[in-house]
């Protein structure tokens, strides 16, 4: 990868995943890291019904166009990070706009969703994740906890295996146990993939 655009948690910021780089083995590369307004992509769970999630859905997905396109760069050239909401937003981006896109790496997430859907996850509506992109040579890698309080593992397992169906090279960690942060072997499979 020669470009990577880094997505930030709620509450975080562009500089907080610039620190990112050096584990990543990254600091050569060009790297753009838009801001959400209020520093938060969205004001919900990214589990709330997509009446909530469309409009700042839109916009989140229209800030990483920007900074896709503002690297300059072949679109196969670039990865996509993200973390908590950050990831929940790259996956998204992935799955409705990823074409020819190099990789989307999600760092405790899982995608939005298409549609509200029949059951629930967490206290909230199911979601469907039914999207129509060819991902042929996307490389996606999604972690999380087992036990995260945020992001459902069901959840981000079930976006790595959507990202697949849509002919990706996908990759799932479970991280063992309760927490919502970067683990060493997430970071570990990210920095082979930027490689």
């Amino acid at each position: 990868m020669r470009g990577l655009v880094l997505l930030h948690g709620r509450g975080g910021s562009g500089r907080d995943m610039r620190g990112l780089l050096a584990p990543l083995g990254a600091e050569g590369l060009a790297v753009a890291a838009p801001e959400a307004p209020g520093n938060s992509w969205w004001p919900t769970s990214f589990l709330a019904p997509m009446a909530q999630m469309e409009a700042p859905l839109a916009r989140g997905l229209a800030a990483v166009d920007a900074a896709v396109d503002g690297l300059g760069l072949p679109r196969g050239e670039v990865a996509v990070l993200g973390f908590s909401q950050g990831a929940c937003l790259a996956l998204e981006y992935a799955a409705r706009r990823g074409q020819g896109l190099g990789a989307v790496i999600a760092l405790s997430g899982g995608l939005v969703g298409s549609a509200d859907a029949p059951g629930e996850v967490y206290g909230h509506g199911e979601k469907a994740l039914d999207y129509d992109s060819g991902l042929t040579g996307l490389r996606a890698l999604v972690t999380c906890h087992e036990r995260d309080p945020h992001i459902p593992l069901v959840r981000a397992e079930r976006s790595a295996g959507v990202l697949a169906a849509l002919g990706a090279e996908a990759r799932f960690i479970a991280h063992p146990g309760a927490g919502h942060q970067p683990m060493p072997d997430g970071i570990a499979a990210a920095r082979a993939l930027l490689s």
